[in-house]
Formats: structure tokens, C-alpha cells, sequence
């Protein structure tokens, strides 16, 4: 196991600034940060597992440090075939912690050589989530200081596709 590689999991749809405030704090702590982006979610998605990737991709481009991949089964064993160590969670609240923690303590049961790294999320980034993003931009609402600028563009072409429908 490689105790410099971090897995940060998640549906990410769409990825915020949130989660990128995530990714550039994990790298101060790990030297590659692995978002792995769930093909298995069972939430609605507005982009496909396909668009998020290469989404993420795009956006990363520039940090040979950060990998974007789909895994889809269990979590620890996608951390396991990765050779490493860490799965890498935002939290935002204390509502975010009790699920997040039940999620931890049954990955380590399976897994007992995998540990949960819980992050809190920057202040300014508290409040933000995939979900209100997609409602904010969804309802005409301005989406710049929520999600990176490719985001937000391909945000805003998603909605008006879906209000010509």
C-alpha cells in the first residue's frame, strides 16, 4: 500500500469549488490525489459518469499530480487495486460527519488496511454542495463563484439543452 496516494471518491456532479479546495488540500498532504469519480451512484445525474471524467480530466490537466478515474464495486477494493492507503472526505457539517462515518467505520471493516482522511472544508465553501448548484443554475441563477469556469460553462449549456426539451 502507498501511503502517498489519497482516493478522493465522489459523484461530483457537478465538481465544485468545494471539491477543489479538497483536491489542492489533499496534495499538500499526499503527492498524487486520485478523484475517482463513482459510475455506480445511485443519484440522478445531470452529466454522465463519461462527461464527468472527462470534465475533471480537462480541469486537472495542468497538475500531473492529480489523476481522474471511474471505479464502480466497493470503494476499498477500487483503494486496494490503486496500491493505496487513504480515501480522502470534504465534510461540511455535522449532518455530513454521521453518514461519513459509517461509511468510514464499514470501509475499515472490510478493509482494515484502508483509512478515511475526514477534511473540513474551507469556510467560504461550507454552505456549498452539487445539489444547490444545479438548483442555483438550473433556476437562472449566477453559479461563478460556486464551480471552475469550464464547469459553469458546461453547467449552463446542460440547462439550456434541458429548457429547449
Amino acid at each position: 500500500m502507498n501511503r502517498h496516494i489519497a482516493i478522493y471518491p465522489g459523484s461530483f456532479d457537478p465538481f465544485t469549488n468545494g471539491h477543489m479546495d479538497i483536491v489542492e488540500r489533499g496534495l499538500e498532504i499526499f503527492d498524487t490525489v486520485i478523484i475517482a469519480v463513482a459510475a455506480n451512484s445511485s443519484k440522478n445525474s445531470l452529466f454522465s459518469v463519461t462527461e464527468r471524467v472527462d470534465l475533471l480530466t480537462k480541469l486537472t490537466a495542468n497538475n500531473p499530480r492529480v489523476k481522474v478515474e471511474t471505479f464502480s464495486g466497493l470503494l476499498v477494493d477500487y483503494v486496494v487495486e490503486k496500491k493505496a492507503r487513504v480515501i480522502l472526505r470534504g465534510l461540511r457539517a455535522v449532518t455530513d460527519f454521521e453518514f461519513e462515518f459509517q461509511l468510514a467505520q464499514m470501509n475499515h471493516t472490510v478493509c482494515q488496511q484502508v483509512e478515511t482522511l475526514f477534511m473540513m472544508t474551507s469556510p467560504n465553501f461550507a454552505y456549498l454542495s452539487s445539489s444547490i448548484v444545479k438548483e442555483v443554475g438550473r433556476l437562472g441563477g449566477d453559479i461563478s463563484n460556486f464551480v471552475p469556469p469550464l464547469i459553469k460553462e458546461q453547467l449552463l449549456q446542460k440547462f439550456s439543452q434541458i429548457n429547449e426539451d
